[in-house]
């Protein structure tokens, strides 16, 4: 187990390039189960969810190879074997495979997802699809067992918008008999992705992206060659990480108008950013102004980029809140950044961040993945050595994260925890 150390207060320069999205590579993974054929996927991160999802497909007898970002799953061996616990506790979107096996096997047993901690999550909506499909669903010791005699398309209602209950149940609808409809789906990009594998293996699926989707199912999909977008979550991490410690930073590989809602942002800010094609430059600013941000559903401002931004606001003049609408739970990050000097309150669902302050290194720990962006953003702020644990949190979203801050001279190392650090985490 390691932690990252970071010697911060240094401006960075130069050009990153963006890896494969994380949120489409753990629903475009399992989706390979419903072919019959290989389906090969290109571009993906190298990061710990990756791997994880691999030796799922393995474990139920999949053949997957997996190297420089391209991952070729042969699922023609696979099982409906089942997977109560083990790797499936690890992973939040381990819940994919219920779709996906359900859809293919018409039963399932998926342990209970793990993952980040952000409060309840919980996958009522998935259920509530799979019933409506035809599937009787009941939690038996931890697990969630999925059982159909045959899938029937239906007209599927979402309560809440929900990308992974949208991805979930398109999954499973692509081999149902008949049409299903669901409406009030989630639209963000990584949903797009998913319909455009199904498609090109064979599905048909119309309006994803908008909050109707309407799937025909079919009785067999095949496999293709997809290539996955790039992640819009590193994406903005880094236009964030450019705003707050850069002095011109191209960020490349990259679709700008998956972040409109950020880049209006930073603009407000006071930062200046150049889009193109499929490049943003991100200027320096000689001062930052105090904004105010709302987490929403996509098109909105993301969620997953709440806690990185954070850290910028420490450098604003004056007063800013955030407020997430999205998980109210998601401030973990704030005690730590508060060990770093931050002027910070949390308030119901809103943090009140007031600056500009200095912020100084410190020993922190990072609660979950956005937590642990957060704090590396802050660490390269600070003053002095920051040190972060909880580091694999980290590894589950952001590919090569040392070596692409390093290629931008930034002071990051990586060191093993002692066995007394090891030892103290375990009883915290």
């Amino acid at each position: 187990m390691d932690k990252l150390k970071i010697a911060g207060g240094y401006p960075l320069t130069g050009t990153v390039r963006i890896s494969g999205a994380k949120n489409s590579a753990v629903a475009l993974i399992p989706a390979t189960i419903l072919a019959d054929s290989p389906v090969t996927i290109e571009g993906l991160p190298e990061i710990s969810d990756v791997e994880l999802l691999k030796s799922l497909l393995e474990e139920i007898g999949g053949s997957v190879q997996f190297s420089n970002h391209e991952m070729t799953v042969d699922p023609s061996s696979m099982i409906s074997m089942p997977l109560p616990n083990g790797k499936v506790k690890k992973l939040r979107a381990s819940y994919y495979l219920m779709g996906a096996m359900l859809g293919r096997f018409k039963k399932a047993v998926i342990g209970l997802p793990g993952g980040c901690h952000l409060g309840p999550r919980p996958i009522d909506q998935h259920i509530k699809g799979f019933e409506a499909l035809g599937a009787s669903v009941t939690n038996e010791q931890g697990a969630i067992y999925l059982r159909a005699d045959e899938l029937v398309g239906a007209r599927i209602y979402l309560d809440v918008v929900s990308v992974g209950a949208t991805i979930n149940i398109m999954l499973a609808a692509v081999r149902a008999k008949g049409r299903t409809i669901i409406e009030n789906a989630a639209k963000e990009p990584e949903i797009i992705d998913v319909a455009t594998l199904l498609t090109n293996m064979g599905a048909k699926i119309k309006g994803a992206g908008t909050d109707v989707i309407r799937i025909d199912g079919v009785d067999e999909l095949h496999g293709c060659r997809h290539t996955i977008i790039p992640d819009r979550i590193e994406a903005g991490t880094y236009l964030i990480l450019g705003a707050a410690v850069g002095e011109g930073i191209l960020i490349d590989n990259i679709i700008p108008q998956h972040l409109e809602s950020l880049i209006a942002k930073l603009r407000e800010m006071g930062v200046p950013i150049e889009t193109k094609d499929d490049q943003v430059f991100v200027g320096k600013a000689d001062t930052f102004k105090a904004v105010d941000i709302k987490t929403l559903v996509y098109p909105g401002f993301p969620t997953d980029l709440q806690q990185p931004f954070t850290s910028l606001l420490t450098k604003a003049e004056g007063t800013s809140v955030v407020t997430d609408t999205i998980y109210g739970a998601r401030f973990k990050h704030i005690d730590e950044l508060r060990r770093m000097n931050a002027n910070i309150k949390v308030e119901g669902r809103s943090a009140i961040i007031s600056g500009p302050v200095k912020l100084q290194g410190a020993k922190v720990k990072a609660s979950d993945l956005r937590a642990g962006a957060s704090l590396v953003i802050a660490g390269l702020i600070a003053e002095g050595v920051t040190e972060i644990t909880g580091v694999d949190h980290i590894d589950r979203g952001y590919s090569h994260l040392v070596e692409k801050l390093e290629g931008l001279g930034a002071t990051i190392w990586r060191e093993q925890l002692s066995k007394e650090e090891m030892e103290q985490m375990k009883q915290a």
